[in-house]
């Protein structure tokens, strides 16, 4: 009855609501009624057109009368993530440590002096901060790789081990997430020789896109523990940790040259990002408070993404909301919970259980 039109009779097709007809000019179908129900059909008709839907249902939006997937705008205004460079390419800029992909960040300790000599009997503490709240509230930035040059007096016997903590957006240090280097395919340490009379060594830790992440503070941990050889004759050797030998034992000194992080800053616009939250509770126009909702859960799932491998995500969401955003931790949860409600009613919806970093 819907594909009889112009002197034709053609099939009509359930799942598209379309006819088939022999000729496309003229066409057979005719006034294909408004169809309400879940999903892609139609929450209400309209009264002026019978064939058109007035309203669609949660996760699809009203086009020419039909309903379609809600595609989310482009965050891109809002805070970036990309760069072209591939990893190829990111190898090789680390490798040269090109000032391309250099980020000039602080170097502060107050346990080690840049190319001073010290005794490493005990934990150093050093971190490489950007200060973005304060200096840099326009953007974030993306951690790439870790380069640092250590040196040991002549035939020493020590072996540094290094730990390294990353605060993504602000806070304090209990608000950071520990490498797990060389752990589960994460990356380790390259440790190249340096051809100068000195026992001076390169130590590079290459991220690049794969394991790329969100960083304000580079926390960097240095411990020391001592080669021995093996009391067997099979060439093999042991290491001793430094805190429980003998203090009176002069195992000679080591220093610091120099410490630097690479990567890349990008856009970040915290207004625009209010502005989406402030619609959550007064809408600008109808379907405004959904636009919102639908590019804060874009911008909540690309940055979880970049969090480091674990049994499940951090939520570096929360994080950015909190120390970027500096909203309390009230609101915090009310978005959250907005954004798990609204994307629960979603067409082909993934939720995920995430692991609390920030307070």
């Amino acid at each position: 009855m819907y594909c009889s039109e112009n002197n034709q009779i053609g099939s009509y097709t359930e799942e598209t609501r379309a006819c088939s007809c022999h000729y496309e000019h003229p066409s057979c179908q005719g006034v294909i009624p408004c169809l309400v129900g879940d999903g892609v059909l139609c929450a209400s008709c309209s009264y002026e057109n019978r064939s058109r839907c007035a309203s669609c249902n949660p996760g699809y939006m009203l086009s020419q009368g039909m309903c379609r997937n809600i595609i989310p705008d482009s965050t891109d205004n809002y805070i970036g993530f990309e760069t072209d460079l591939q990893d190829q390419e990111l190898r090789y800029l680390l490798q040269k440590k090109d000032g391309r992909i250099s980020i000039h960040a602080m170097f502060i300790s107050n346990d080690v002096r840049l190319n001073n000599w010290f005794d490493p009997s005990w934990r150093k503490r050093m971190l490489l901060t950007l200060k973005s709240n304060k200096l840099k509230s326009n953007h974030v930035h993306m951690l790439l790789g870790i380069s640092l040059q250590i040196c040991l007096t002549k035939n020493s016997t020590l072996e540094p081990v290094l730990s390294v903590y990353i605060n993504p957006f602000g806070g304090s240090h209990s608000e950071s997430w520990i490498m797990p280097i060389d752990q589960n395919n994460y990356p380790d340490w390259e440790r190249t020789k340096l051809d100068i009379p000195l026992d001076c060594y390169n130590w590079t830790l290459t991220l690049g896109n794969k394991w790329k992440t969100f960083f304000e503070t580079v926390h960097i941990y240095l411990r020391s523990r001592v080669k021995t050889a093996s009391p067997q004759a099979n060439g093999t050797t042991n290491y001793e940790t430094l805190e429980y030998m003998d203090s009176s034992r002069n195992l000679g000194y080591m220093k610091i040259n120099s410490m630097q992080v690479f990567g890349y800053s990008m856009h970040f616009d915290p207004d625009a990002i209010q502005d989406l939250i402030l619609q959550l509770d007064y809408p600008y126009t109808q379907g405004s408070q959904d636009s919102a909702l639908l590019q804060l859960l874009e911008i909540r799932d690309r940055v979880n993404r970049l969090s480091p491998p674990g049994q499940q995500p951090l939520d570096l969401f929360a994080c950015l909301l909190r120390h970027r955003l500096k909203l309390s931790t009230t609101d915090v949860v009310r978005i959250q919970t907005a954004l798990q409600a609204f994307s629960a009613k979603q067409p082909n919806s993934v939720e995920y259980e995430t692991t609390k970093l920030c307070s």
